[in-house]
C-alpha cells in the first residue's frame, strides 16, 4: 500500500466515527422529526397517517402558538435593551477600578447556578405572602409597588424576563469582557494622545471591536429567546392559564399532555426554521453594516 493510500486510510479512520455520530445523533434524528411532522401520530400508536402540511398549517393558525411567540420575543428584545449596558459593565471591569477582580470573579456565578436552583430562589423571592421582594417594599413604604408577580398575568413575563436577565447577563458581560481585552493597548494610547474621550473611545475602537462578539451575543439571545424553558416551567408551568406559556413550553405540552406528536414535531421543525432563518437575517445585517463602516 502507497504511502498516498495510507494517509486517505488513516484520514477516512478518524473521520468515520465522529461523521457517523453526526448521522446517528443529528441527521437522522432530524430527518425523522420531518417525517412525523407530516403524520398524525400521537406518540402510542403503531398507526400513524400522511398528513402532508396539515399540522403546519394548523400550528400557523392557533392563537396558543402566536401567544407564546409573543413571550418569547420579550425575553429576547429586553435582552437585546440591556446589550449596551452590559457593554458598558464589560468596559468597567476591564478598566483599573478598585475592587474590579472581585467582581469579575462573581459576575459569572448566576449563569453556574442550576437551573432548578434559579427558579426556587426566585418563586421564594417573588412569594406574595413573605416574599423578600414585597417584604422590602413594605418596609421602604412602596406598598403601592407590591404584586403578585407571579399570578397576574400583565406582568408575570416581566418577573420572569427578570430572572433571565440576572441569570444569563453575567455570561454575556464575560464575553463582552474578553473582546475588550483582546483590542490592542495600542489603540487606547494612540486615540488618548489624539483627545478621545472615554465615550470615543467606545464608539470608535470598544465597538468595532467587539463586533463578532455583539454579534455571537445577539445569535444567543434568539437561539435562547426562541427555546426558552426552564425558567418559566419550573417557576410558573407557563401560568396563569396560559399568561406565560413560551414556545417551547406549548410545543412539549402537545406532545405529552396532548398526544398529538405530529403537531409537536411541526412546531419543532418551525422553531428549527426560525432559528435559521433569524440568525441569517442577524448575520447579513451585521455584515452589511460592517461592510459599509469599513
Amino acid at each position: 500500500m502507497s504511502n498516498m493510500m495510507q494517509k486517505r486510510v488513516l484520514i477516512f479512520s478518524f473521520l468515520a466515527l465522529p461523521i457517523g455520530l453526526l448521522l446517528l445523533f443529528l441527521i437522522y434524528p432530524t430527518a425523522k422529526l420531518i417525517q412525523y411532522s407530516m403524520t398524525d401520530w400521537n406518540g402510542i400508536s403503531r398507526d400513524l397517517h400522511f398528513v402532508g402540511m396539515e399540522n403546519y398549517l394548523k400550528a400557523f393558525i392557533m392563537s396558543q402558538v402566536w401567544q407564546s411567540l409573543k413571550n418569547n420575543w420579550l425575553y429576547f428584545i429586553i435582552h437585546a435593551l440591556l446589550i449596551p449596558i452590559e457593554i458598558l459593565v464589560a468596559v468597567m471591569l476591564n478598566a483599573k477600578m478598585r475592587a474590579s477582580e472581585f467582581f469579575r470573579s462573581i459576575i459569572l456565578l448566576p449563569y453556574i447556578i442550576n437551573g432548578v436552583a434559579v427558579a426556587y430562589i426566585f418563586s421564594y423571592l417573588y412569594n406574595p405572602v413573605n416574599g423578600p421582594i414585597n417584604e422590602l417594599l413594605t418596609v421602604l413604604g412602596l406598598e403601592s409597588w407590591i404584586h403578585n408577580w407571579l399570578s397576574d398575568a400583565k406582568i408575570v413575563n416581566y418577573s420572569l424576563v427578570a430572572i433571565s436577565l440576572w441569570r444569563f447577563a453575567g455570561f454575556h458581560i464575560v464575553l463582552f469582557l474578553a473582546g475588550v481585552q483582546s483590542i490592542p493597548h495600542d489603540l487606547y494610547e494612540a486615540a488618548t494622545i489624539d483627545g478621545a474621550n472615554k465615550m470615543q473611545q467606545i464608539r470608535y475602537i470598544i465597538l468595532p471591536g467587539i463586533r463578532r462578539v455583539i454579534e455571537i451575543i445577539l445569535f444567543l439571545n434568539i437561539r435562547g429567546a426562541l427555546q426558552v424553558f426552564d425558567i418559566p416551567f419550573l417557576v410558573t408551568q407557563g401560568g396563569p392559564g396560559n399568561a406565560s406559556s413560551t414556545f417551547t413550553i406549548f410545543t412539549i405540552n402537545t406532545a405529552f399532555k396532548f398526544n398529538s406528536y405530529g403537531l409537536a414535531s411541526a412546531m419543532a421543525v418551525i422553531l428549527m426554521i426560525m432559528i435559521i432563518v433569524f440568525s441569517f437575517i442577524q448575520n447579513l445585517l451585521i455584515r452589511e453594516k460592517g461592510d459599509k463602516s469599513s
